[in-house]
């Protein structure tokens, strides 16, 4: 299939990705998934946060004490912005001040907390917003405990909650290291795995080698019923195998979340069996998860793709349990590594 590809024309090349790629798909909401935030429009925001959300941290309202959400949390977790979702405040500073709101005695990171004099009320305050997004949070107050003193007094309704043991699969794993110091969480794996399939293995190969935190890429063939496939057999269709690449990958640096929004980045997710002139059940877009919690963020992750309205057909991603992945012949491997412009039908969209 790929010799007669590299024959086909400029144009007729062209014409296929004018019948085949939608519209270019990416996050689809402002997490730091892609790590990127970027400002909402006023009418957005109103459909993305609730009414009592939007006036606290667009209008600066604030909640009625001991009837908010995490007043009185207690579980481990950190709490970030509820519009950039940036990281804020963590349980770990977090103490009960008797006042009803949610208290910090300091931020996880000084600078995305940022202070500014409030004059309202006819008294002089300190406002405390997020920079990002700038989001009213609530007040500082120099009346918490030590050595600083400080009491970050904040609305719940600015915030979101993150639990510890939800904290990689969001993609906050950076934020985990003083929960595992304090014996609130276990260690991550040093690395991780991964098996993606979405057209011709050599482009995917190409891209998925070069993301921050990936550590080794090897494509090969998974999904089928036949032992030990070659490219040959994969490629009569009756095998039942995918072109897919094994991904290794730090936790620590690349959560499986973020993966995935590369991954839905890189090829069509919308055509069924086809990548561009890649035609066959081999080509087809699939996640084979290692784990229930990989299953639990591929469904996520699909659904907030195929709802986010960014390609005009259905996502037609299979997702299931993966099977024995054999490694492709060594001249697949790190193919465009070894041939510099050879064929490839992939590409990083915006």
């Amino acid at each position: 299939m790929k010799t007669l590809i590299i024959k086909l024309s400029v144009t007729l090349a062209v014409l296929a990705l004018g019948c085949y790629f939608a519209k270019s798909t990416t996050q689809t909401n402002n997490t730091p998934s892609m790590g990127k935030v970027m400002p909402i429009p006023k009418e957005q925001l109103k459909e993305k946060l609730t009414p009592l959300q939007y006036r606290v941290t667009q209008e600066s309202a604030t909640e009625t004490p001991f009837a908010n959400t995490y007043w009185n949390n207690h579980e481990p977790g950190i709490y970030v912005d509820v519009v950039s979702g940036l990281p804020l405040f963590s349980s770990l500073d977090k103490f009960d001040s008797g006042c009803g709101w949610p208290s910090f005695s300091k931020p996880i990171k000084d600078l995305e907390v940022m202070e500014k004099a409030d004059h309202s009320l006819g008294m002089m305050r300190t406002e405390v917003r997020s920079a990002t997004a700038n989001s009213h949070l609530g007040h500082l107050f120099d009346d918490g405990p030590g050595p600083t003193h400080k009491r970050y007094c904040i609305n719940s309704a600015s915030l979101k909650f993150i639990p510890v043991s939800e904290m990689a699969a969001a993609g906050y794993a950076d934020q985990l290291a003083p929960f595992i110091e304090a014996g609130l969480a276990k260690p991550l794996p040093k690395t991780e795995k991964a098996i993606l399939a979405g057209g011709c293995f050599w482009g995917m190969q190409e891209i998925l080698r070069k993301i921050p935190g990936v550590t080794k890429t090897t494509v090969g063939y998974t999904g089928g019923s036949v032992m030990n496939p070659s490219y040959e057999k994969v490629s009569t269709h009756s095998t039942g195998h995918a072109e897919a690449v094994e991904i290794e990958f730090d936790p620590m640096r690349l959560s499986y979340e973020q993966l995935l929004g590369y991954f839905f980045r890189l090829h069509d997710p919308t055509t069924l069996n086809r990548q561009e002139n890649d035609m066959g059940s081999q080509y087809r877009s699939a996640i084979f998860y290692t784990s229930e919690e990989q299953r639990q963020t591929a469904e996520k992750i699909k659904a907030q793709v195929d709802k986010s309205g960014k390609w005009i057909r259905p996502v037609v991603t299979e997702i299931t349990m993966t099977s024995k992945f054999y490694p492709a012949e060594d001249y697949h491997q790190d193919y465009l590594q070894k041939h510099p412009g050879g064929y490839n039908c992939h590409f990083l969209r915006d």
